[in-house]
């Protein structure tokens, strides 16, 4: 079988960047993705864009990049896990021959100078009507709500406190402060977290992820033709997706568990490995809890056991188990699923500078859609597959 590996990372501003429409910062990514593989636009046969983006991103993206003959054109929309997904639907494309390289592309666009970052996402509620309108009586109006539910459910089983969901923002923090593109590099301390404004309890506004503007792009392509281009590649050992389909269903493991216990040891399994190989991981953190939970799924520790783990200082620098080495959603940059992938792709190629790691053999990159609806993860190395 074809090994794949990213070839190409594309990166434009990020944060409070302004005056660039989505598809405009898109096609920013995607033409410094080819450029940073040493490919012309010309060669890329495929085009993956994540649907997050307003009207048919797919076509619009290709016409403005003036991608003809695409052998391979789609969107995608699993919200976070949207990545992952992309990256192993173009890898199976190219494994089958159906493409032979692949732009993957997300971007968004929700801040603007005259609104705050709070009120980016901020919809115009519709009227509600009979049970549909439970929730919104309940107070449940926002995706922030229901993270505080299943964190809170979290906390109540498993004895999960509030100083351990801040020594994730701590460490997380850490990492940022070395990033030079992270949004957030000032430190904080867990006095600091603690006195954070309440967002939902049990979530300070230390646990929540920031709001960015901005875009990010992958190339994927054969490993043999990786070989042969201008950056290190980043091959593609492994990946899966998990979808529990129960949100807060009664009787169901909502706030303990997430999708990482399914697409974890799919993506192991194919890449022929077992978690304690895993040197380096890049955790979707929308939140905090999202950090510690999917740890837990992942088996670093034992269910229950993330809090302890987090407070270990086993996720910082120095730390035995280093994660969001970037400064991830919490202190870098909110980008989807390519926060965790683009990072991954720098620690791989041993282009983190000051924030590089000394073991970036194995890489777990999760993402995490929805209300814990979705779930992805890639295994990344810039070894090949079986070394």
């Amino acid at each position: 079988m074809t090994d794949t590996a990213i070839a190409g990372l594309g990166m434009t501003e990020l944060g409070k960047v302004y005056g660039r429409s989505p598809r405009r910062l898109a096609a920013d990514a995607v033409r410094g993705a080819a450029a940073d593989a040493g490919l012309a636009l010309a060669d890329l046969d495929g085009l993956i864009v994540s649907s997050g983006m307003s009207g048919s991103p797919g076509i619009e993206l290709a016409g403005t990049l003036g991608l003809r003959d695409l052998r391979l054109l789609t969107q995608m929309n699993s919200f976070g896990a949207t990545t992952g997904a992309m990256v192993s639907y173009a890898a199976a494309m190219i494994q089958s021959g159906a493409a032979s390289a692949v732009a993957c592309a997300f971007a968004d666009a929700p801040l603007s100078p005259e609104r705050s970052s709070g009120s980016a996402y901020h919809r115009d509620a519709p009227e509600w009507h009979g049970l549909g309108g439970l929730n919104a009586a309940l107070g449940f109006r926002s995706v922030n709500a229901f993270y505080a539910l299943a964190a809170r459910r979290h906390m109540e089983r498993y004895g999960t406190t509030s100083e351990q969901l801040g020594a994730i923002a701590v460490s997380t923090r850490q990492w940022a402060a070395r990033n030079p593109l992270a949004q957030m590099r000032d430190p904080i301390s867990l006095d600091d977290h603690q006195r954070s404004r309440w967002v939902v309890e049990p979530l300070h506004l230390l646990d929540c992820c920031l709001v960015s503007n901005g875009g990010i792009a992958v190339i994927v392509t054969s490993a043999e033709r990786a070989r042969d281009l201008a950056q290190p590649p980043v091959h593609v050992w492994g990946w899966g997706q998990g979808h529990p389909g129960h949100r807060m269903a009664r009787g169901s493991d909502f706030g303990l568990t997430t999708g990482a216990t399914i697409s974890g040891p799919a993506a192991l399994k194919m890449a022929g490995i077992t978690a304690s190989e895993i040197t380096v991981c890049q955790i979707y953190d929308c939140y905090t809890y999202t950090t510690l939970v999917s740890l837990e799924d992942y088996g670093f520790c034992a269910k229950g056991e993330g809090g302890a783990f987090a407070a270990s200082g086993a996720l910082g620098p120095g730390g035995a188990l280093p994660t969001n080495t970037g400064g991830g959603q919490l202190s870098a940059y909110y980008m989807w699923g390519m926060t965790p992938l683009s990072e991954a792709v720098i620690q791989a190629r041993g282009q983190g500078g000051e924030r590089q790691v000394a073991r970036n053999d194995v890489t777990l990159v999760s993402g995490n859609g929805g209300i814990l609806d979705h779930h992805s993860t890639l295994i990344v190395s810039p070894h090949a597959k079986g070394r």
